[in-house]
């Protein structure tokens, strides 16, 4: 180790046992990290939340010197109530009492927010705000889970040692900066096409707030005992393959999956022909898989909050696909009239 590493500071901290069999491979991890500025401070806190191997990447995950909330709200033009209701919107568990709570590079994002609060009314804005945290937690979860799966459970099946897992995690962080970036393309796309729909599905008799739109439902009959049967590897695999295929298939027909709910998948489309034929392939798909696609499909207004879709033409797609027998695709009189 370099001179000067203090060893009984790190076996203070409850870091390093020389007793351990692996106190060499721990010394090594130890030695890399502290070449790369990780303190023991932040190391101590990664290794209190079960992962000593990733405290060099979680330093990187908010970077920036620690400010208080006070500094922040001077900062930010915000005052500290402003900036709970934000972060409670957002679903972002920080706590604003906390002077370590706020970083320098939290000063950009509670600007933005402050130029909203000009703009919009209040409740508004925290409206969006809740869908965008919404939003961004399953994607953080997301790319998680993708490090864990495809990089990380491998890693350690091969036993690889500390200092490689470590190496794999900063890496993996890293490599966060380009997910801004590629979001903010993939978001102006989104826009683009969320506007075309929104022109195309023009409600006349409630032309702010709702859309006339073809909405459907689509779950897999014997999702439930299968999932008892299969190992997570498995389960997990068939739940990827049937998001994956149904992401597919709606988007090829220019729809719009709204969410999946466990084994379902919600989606809307600008027209009856679309959306029937969105069922009809997610069907076809699954035709000779262990689970058999049932659903319904309805055409109406429908009333659309944070990006989600609600009213009775949504619960009559939803009920008549629960009564649909397996591989059979139920509609309403107005799809046959408009198909």
């Amino acid at each position: 180790m370099s001179e000067g590493v203090d060893l009984v500071a790190y076996e203070r901290a409850g870091l390093y046992d020389p007793a351990s069999p692996s106190a060499e491979e721990r010394r090594a991890l130890l030695e890399w990290l502290e070449a790369r500025g990780t303190t023991v401070s932040q190391m101590s806190r990664s290794a209190a939340s079960g992962s000593l191997t990733s405290s060099a990447g979680d330093a990187l995950i908010r970077p920036g010197a620690p400010i208080s909330i006070n500094e922040l709200c001077e900062r930010s033009g915000l005052v500290p109530g402003q900036v709970t209701a934000i972060l409670q919107a957002a679903g972002a568990s920080l706590s604003v009492g906390d002077e370590q709570s706020f970083v320098e590079s939290d000063v950009e994002t509670f600007q933005m927010f402050s130029a909203g609060v000009g703009l919009f009314e209040t409740e508004p804005l925290l409206d969006l705000v809740r869908v965008m945290g919404s939003a961004m937690a399953r994607v953080a979860e997301a790319a998680i889970t993708l490090f864990q799966v495809t990089v990380e459970g491998p890693m350690h099946e091969r036993r690889a040692t500390e200092v490689d897992l470590a190496e794999a995690n900063l890496a993996a962080v890293s490599s966060l900066e380009v997910v801004p970036r590629a979001m903010a393309g993939l978001f102006r796309l989104h826009v683009e096409t969320a506007v075309r729909r929104s022109r195309y599905s023009y409600d006349i008799e409630n032309p702010f707030g709702s859309r006339r739109l073809a909405i459907g439902f689509i779950d897999l009959v014997g999702f439930t005992p299968l999932s008892v049967q299969l190992d997570n590897a498995g389960l997990g695999r068939l739940i990827d393959d049937f998001e994956r295929r149904a992401n597919e298939i709606v988007t090829r027909h220019d729809g719009r999956v709204v969410k999946h709910i466990g084994d379902e998948v919600m989606f809307v489309a600008v027209g009856a022909a679309a959306a029937c034929n969105i069922a009809r392939e997610i069907c076809v798909a699954f035709r000779e898989s262990e689970v058999q696609p049932h659903g319904g499909v309805a055409i109406g207004g429908l009333l659309t909050r944070g990006g989600d879709f609600y009213g009775p033409i949504v619960n009559l797609a939803s009920r008549i696909g629960d009564i649909a027998v397996p591989n059979e695709i139920l509609v309403t009189e107005e799809i046959v009239s408009g198909v």
